[in-house]
């Protein structure tokens, strides 16, 4: 795989979990690597955003390992002290109003980033090439290696396009967006049964709202309902899971978080996949976002209705509805082009890593 006349060895496309993973583990078997990621941060859906003077994790609410491979990596953050636990318990909110623990069986430590779980995709990418704003809009094979035209989306770039080499791509992206970037490949490429399997996996959406409150909502929250910091809706059309986001700040000293980060009380609702369908492609989202408020103050907390402030994220490709049965899908192309993602094999953060893990040794043998 290695060329010495092409830019990289291998272009990986997508900054999440998979990528990352795939891109770390190969730079350290000593090949050419750069990471291009259409956003303007590293993590995917391993996401944090930054707003009213503190931080709200959008995404991936926690980690919990399955098997000792990822137990392993959170092993790795917990001595680097990037994470830790966070509770391990989830709370169980039935359709009659219901609050009850989850199993002594089911409870395991759910891992979190104090300072937002961003920081664990920026623990991974740690001397990675990663090229952000930089999107992929056409791949090309060129004898023994692939084309690569680039868009930068950053305002500031100098240049609006350019193209990369590489004898390798990976593309660590959700299907829908990578059967986008393949289908324009000839037949004699990319055989077209590889591409119905891409277009196969389909995807659930999810609306993620960030909602702040006054300082001491968090105790009045506690009093009300002491050691709750995660909680499934059961049976809800439109609410899926609550959390008291700002308990995972105070896991550490305020002078160990950002400099900008304010002690507010902070909740992320996500929505049930029924309910953000109806918001695809809506450009106004404040309303639902109101309206999932709603619906979690008339079962918990009237306050809840009333927040200081809001925002919502739209995840059009939250879940993977229908994920494909094995780690990665590899391409019989003249030059490796592999697939990688949680929507291989699984459909978390845990598969998404192992899938990155397998595509590196795929790659390397």
């Amino acid at each position: 795989m290695t060329n010495p006349s092409l830019d990289f060895d291998l272009a990986v496309i997508g900054a999440g979990m998979a990528g990352l993973t795939c891109a770390r583990q190969l730079q350290q078997a000593g090949k050419r690597v750069v990471i291009l990621e259409k956003s303007r941060g590293v993590g995917g859906r391993i996401a944090t955003r930054r707003l009213h003077e503190t931080l709200a994790d959008h995404g991936t609410c926690y980690l919990t390992p399955k098997g000792d491979v990822f137990r392993g990596l959170l092993e790795q953050l917990v001595a680097a002290g990037v994470v830790q636990s966070w509770t391990d318990t989830v709370h169980e909110l039935s359709a009659a109003g219901t609050l009850s623990a989850s199993p002594v069986a089911d409870r395991y430590p759910r891992y979190v980033a104090p300072a937002g779980m961003t920081a664990i995709a920026k623990w991974l990418a740690k001397s990675l090439d990663i090229r952000l704003s930089h999107l992929v809009q056409a791949l090309a094979a060129v004898d023994d290696h692939w084309q690569l035209t680039i868009q930068k989306t950053n305002p500031d770039a100098t240049k609006a396009t350019e193209t990369l080499t590489a004898g390798a791509i990976v593309l660590a992206i959700p299907a829908p967006q990578a059967a986008v970037l393949l289908q324009s490949l000839p037949s004699e490429v990319l055989p077209e049964a590889f591409l119905q399997q891409v277009r196969a996996v389909t995807f659930t959406p999810c609306l993620s709202v960030m909602a702040g409150y006054a300082p001491e909502r968090q105790q009045d929250w506690f009093s009300q309902y002491p050691e709750v910091r995660s909680l499934t809706f059961m049976k809800d059309a439109n609410l899926s899971w609550l959390g008291l986001d700002s308990s995972k700040r105070s896991l550490v000293p305020q002078t160990a978080l950002p400099q900008t980060t304010s002690p507010q009380t902070v909740f992320v609702v996500q929505s049930t996949a029924m309910f953000a369908e109806q918001y695809l492609d809506a450009i106004d989202l404040q309303a639902a976002g109101y309206q999932l408020l709603k619906r979690s103050a008339e079962k918990l907390a009237p306050w809840l209705a009333k927040p200081d402030w809001l925002q919502v994220h739209r995840w059009r490709y939250a879940f993977a509805k229908t994920p494909l049965s094995k780690p990665y899908l590899a391409a019989a192309t003249p030059v490796p082009l592999v697939c990688a993602g949680d929507w291989c094999g699984g459909m978390k953060v845990e598969q998404a890593f192992l899938s990155g893990l397998a595509v590196a040794e795929h790659l390397s043998t």
